[in-house]
């Protein structure tokens, strides 16, 4: 497992000091704060791929097609 040395200005250093008032460690809350931002890196992307996707014609002319092809097979 790697190790991050982070400096914190006095902004950070609060932050972190009201997140930790729970009881969690620094190294928990730091943890979580990374993965979380990569989720939301990871949403970040896949909306600009689906914004991308919906602005083709010829992908929006397939996605179509494939609901004309799938009708059939509702339920209802």
């Amino acid at each position: 497992m790697g190790m991050l040395t982070v400096n914190i200005d006095p902004e950070t250093e609060k932050a972190l000091t009201e997140l930790t008032s729970d009881g969690r460690s620094a190294t928990d809350v730091i943890r979580e704060a990374i993965r979380r931002a990569a989720w939301r890196r990871h949403m970040e992307l896949a909306e600009l791929d689906a914004k991308r996707l919906a602005s083709d014609p010829e992908d929006r002319a397939e996605a179509q097609a494939i609901m004309r092809d799938m009708e059939d097979l509702r339920a209802w």
